[in-house]
């Protein structure tokens, strides 16, 4: 299975880049992975919605280009579904199953996901109705991405 997670703004904490690493490093046994880091827009502190969304274009333009048709998109939303650990782990194993081995995982900037990219989304996912730094989430989906291919093949790690 290939997964890219495609995502919006850089990482400077050298305590995040070790845990993507380390997940990184133990997802390399169940999936290809790669990791696409684009730049973010900044915002200006008064953003009008029109600004916003502008600035949410910008950035979905720049992912669109790391997007191709094999491609199954899922879009962290917070309008989308939420599922347990046990739940992620068969969606994943059912996309494979069903010759979707080419997952594109997408993170998007402060402001969100443009509607480009979620109608162009076949799946939309949320987390937590709370919101969490985007450079935090990327471990956080790193570690359940990991979490599912565990529990889909049987071994010890989630509880």
């Amino acid at each position: 299975m290939n997964i890219t997670l495609i995502t919006v703004g850089k990482i400077k904490e050298k305590y995040l880049k070790e845990a993507i690493g380390e997940y990184s490093k133990r997802l390399s046994r169940y999936c290809k992975l790669n990791i696409v880091e684009l730049q973010d827009e900044k915002t200006p502190e008064n953003a009008s919605e029109k600004d916003e969304n502008i600035i949410k274009e910008k950035e979905g333009e720049r992912i669109l280009k790391h997007i191709n048709d094999s491609m199954y998109v899922i879009a962290l939303d917070l309008k989308g579904n939420m599922l347990t650990s046990n739940e992620f782990s068969d969606f994943i194993g059912n996309l494979g199953l069903r010759g979707n081995s080419n997952l594109a995982f997408v993170i998007g900037g402060s402001l969100g996901i443009s509607r480009e990219i979620l109608n162009r989304a076949n799946y939309k996912l949320c987390f937590s109705k709370m919101t969490f730094p985007h450079q935090l989430f990327r471990v956080i989906l790193l570690e359940q991405i990991y979490r599912g291919f565990k529990i889909m093949k049987g071994e010890p790690y989630h509880k």
